[in-house]
């Protein structure tokens, strides 16, 4: 349904369009023009204006493709969450916080019709039995994947809820990064230095800080000879790179089965002579299959991860390693030896989207520490000396 104020929103009668809408769904005929307009003027008994079976034409192919009246919202490329909390209330992410949407819903039901057809499409069901989803939409939808949550009521307390997040292919590089203002000349070449060295990294961050973006341009620099096997649940990583192998997870059918997760993937990727593995985020039990193949000759591999600061990566680890029955002692033991380089991503209003830091694993007892190398304020700090013994290790050497 259209929002208010498009064409025809007042000529077109709603129960009119309720009918042609059930009986298009009901036939299950492809949605052509010729389509639309015969159900339209069989009922309303022919008895409509040519110009109203166009506005109706508008508004049920509208409905009906895509995301409906969110769609030109998920095409603009600096959109990155779109939000529906009620039929006019629509919010949108460019970058720089929630503002606002022009789009409105008729009612209610329109905001369920567009949860429930979504749902549909990703070979999920959405009902009273089952009164949310989260899957991720066919590629096509948008200029990227994009990731479905919603929520009927009445868990939803004030009408249907979508949450939509759009993830753009990150593509950049190094030098596009630092030329954004993402970070410095020099911090460019750490970087650099930290890929070079087949030193294994995790990117942490909040949402939407550029975690992905980062990672895709630190793949960027490795070297041509080199493949890369990436485990991911949506195509997001796109490394300018030539030799990059993708393994995408699937969600269970309707009937529960058929599900791969990344902890699968993971375990299939080590069978295909990758010389950087990399997982797109590390949310669950797969962080103990990826810190073990870490540990197990592929050095230099990497992954994201959602943690507001370096330091809370271990206890972050540590309840994702839970999951996978991973002890917190065998945890920080597997850490230590598997992952050398924190680099931390944020987004702030002033600054964008920019490296706030680096950071090293360093071993103190029987736990793991991530100690502040260098941070964007404040420049070299207490960790520096173990980046530049953890590079020179590698044959590498610490840009000055």
């Amino acid at each position: 349904m259209p929002a208010s104020g498009a064409p025809g929103c007042d000529a077109v009668d709603r129960e009119l369009l309720a009918r042609v809408r059930n009986r298009l769904v009901g036939s299950g005929a492809a949605l052509t023009s010729d389509a639309v307009a015969s159900a339209v003027r069989e009922e309303s008994g022919g008895l409509v204006a040519d110009a109203d079976v166009l506005a109706a034409l508008r508004l049920v192919q509208q409905e009906f493709r895509g995301a409906g009246v969110l769609e030109p919202l998920l095409r603009d490329p600096e959109v990155c969450d779109v939000l529906v909390n009620a039929p006019d209330e629509v919010w949108v992410d460019r970058g720089d916080g929630l503002r606002r949407a022009a789009v409105r819903f008729p009612d209610e039901d329109a905001v369920r019709r567009l949860a429930q057809r979504l749902a549909m499409s990703t070979g999920r069901r959405l009902d009273d039995a089952q009164p949310w989803v989260d899957a991720w939409l066919p590629q096509g939808s948008a200029s990227g994947a994009v990731r479905l949550h919603a929520v009927l009521p009445p868990v939803a307390g004030g009408g249907t809820c979508i949450s939509l997040r759009v993830l753009r292919p990150a593509a950049h590089d190094l030098a596009a990064l630092q030329a954004s203002g993402a970070f410095d000349g020099p911090t460019a070449a750490v970087l650099r230095a930290i890929v070079a060295a087949r030193l294994a990294f995790l990117v942490v961050g909040g949402t939407a800080s550029g975690k992905t973006t980062l990672l895709a341009a630190m793949l960027g620099e490795v070297a041509e000879s080199e493949r890369i096997v990436c485990v991911e649940e949506a195509a997001e990583l796109h490394p300018r790179h030539p030799h990059v192998v993708r393994l995408l997870t699937r969600p269970p059918n309707v009937e529960g089965v058929g599900e791969i997760q990344v902890r699968d993937l993971v375990r299939q990727a080590l069978r295909m002579r990758p010389d950087r593995l990399v997982v797109g985020e590390v949310r669950g039990a797969e962080v103990r299959e990826l810190l073990a193949a870490l540990n197990t000759g592929h050095d230099g591999g990497g992954g994201t991860l959602h943690a507001n600061s370096p330091r809370e990566v271990p206890a972050r680890l540590e309840a994702l390693a839970a999951v996978g029955g991973l002890s917190r002692s065998a945890l920080h033991s597997q850490l230590a030896a598997a992952v050398q380089v924190v680099l931390h991503v944020r987004r702030s209003a002033q600054r964008g989207r920019h490296l706030a830091g680096i950071g090293v694993l360093r071993r103190v007892g029987e736990r793991v520490e991530v100690v502040p190398a260098w941070q964007c304020d404040d420049g070299w700090a207490a960790g520096r000396d173990d980046l530049a013994a953890l590079l020179a290790a590698r044959g590498g050497a610490l840009p000055c």
